[in-house]
């Protein structure tokens, strides 16, 4: 899940949002993902204060090993690095899947 504010602001356009898909997420997984428009409620931890925010939402299907793992983090973390972003969330289930 992808927060789109840059502090209390909106700050990740439509176009830095496709950039990030093009450099970040489609060559970690070439083989696809869907992205969902979703809004966002957390609350930050330093404030306590609840935050909305448009956010994103990338839905990818891999197999349970150490290096799928690996690569959903890295583009967390390079989420976070680019839009200085405090967390990325990241949920984990298994599930049977075809295609």
């Amino acid at each position: 899940m992808f927060g789109r504010n840059v502090g209390d602001k909106f700050g990740v356009s439509d176009d830095a949002w496709r950039r990030f898909l093009d450099w970040d997420v489609t060559p970690r997984f070439p083989e696809g993902f869907t992205v969902h428009d979703a809004w966002g409620q957390w609350r930050d931890p330093r404030s306590g204060r609840i935050v909305r925010e448009p956010s994103k939402v990338i839905t990818i299907a891999v197999s349970d090993d150490r290096l799928a793992r690996a690569r959903v983090r890295e583009v967390a973390d390079a989420y976070k690095r680019r839009f200085r972003q405090q967390s990325v969330g990241i949920v984990e289930n298994q599930a049977c899947v075809s295609f």
